[in-house]
C-alpha cells in the first residue's frame, strides 16, 4: 500500500461496509480515521462527503474512501469541493485508472451494489497503484483548470 494516511466515512447504508473496509486496511498496517457514521439512524451523504472531501482538499490526508448506498452520491458531492476528485468504483480497472490516469484521492464504494470482498480487492488496487504524471499529467491539469474556472460562481438551482 502507498497511502499512509486515509480517511474514510459512510452514510448509514454504507455503514457496514465502511466498517469492513476499515478493519481490512487496519490489518495491513494503514493508519485509518474513521468519520463516521457509527449508527444506523438515517443521514444525508452530502454532509460526509463534504466534510471528508474538505479534508482530502487541505491535505490533511493522502486518500479518502466514501460509502454511500450507490457510491453516486458521495462521488457528485465529493468532486464539488475544489481540488477533489472521486470516482465511483465497481470493478478493477476503474480503481486502478483512478489513481493512475486520474489522480483521484477519493473514492467512493456502494454498499448496495458492492459485497465487502469486492469493495475490500478494488481498495487494495486503489492504494497500490500512484499518479502516472507522465502519461495523465496534462489530462489532470486540465481537469485541474475546469476546477478553477468555476470556483466563486454561484452553485445551479436544485430545480435543474
Amino acid at each position: 500500500m502507498t497511502a499512509k494516511r486515509v480517511v474514510i466515512a459512510a452514510d448509514h447504508l454504507g455503514l457496514p461496509l465502511k466498517d469492513e473496509v476499515k478493519a481490512h486496511l487496519e490489518e495491513q498496517g494503514v493508519e485509518v480515521v474513521d468519520m463516521g457514521v457509527n449508527a444506523t439512524t438515517p443521514v444525508d451523504y452530502p454532509d460526509l462527503g463534504r466534510a471528508l472531501a474538505e479534508r482530502i482538499a487541505a491535505k490533511a490526508f493522502d486518500r479518502g474512501i466514501l460509502v454511500c448506498g450507490t457510491g453516486a452520491g458521495m462521488a457528485i458531492t465529493a468532486n464539488k469541493v475544489p481540488g477533489v476528485r472521486a470516482v465511483c468504483v465497481t470493478d478493477p480497472y476503474t480503481a486502478e485508472r483512478a489513481i493512475a490516469s486520474n489522480n483521484a484521492q477519493v473514492i467512493t464504494l456502494g454498499a448496495l451494489i458492492t459485497g465487502p470482498s469486492v469493495a475490500k480487492m478494488l481498495v487494495d488496487i486503489w492504494l497500490k497503484n500512484e499518479f502516472q504524471a507522465s502519461r495523465s499529467g496534462a489530462k489532470v491539469a486540465k481537469i485541474d483548470a475546469v476546477d478553477a474556472d468555476y470556483r466563486g460562481r454561484p452553485p445551479a438551482s436544485a430545480g435543474g
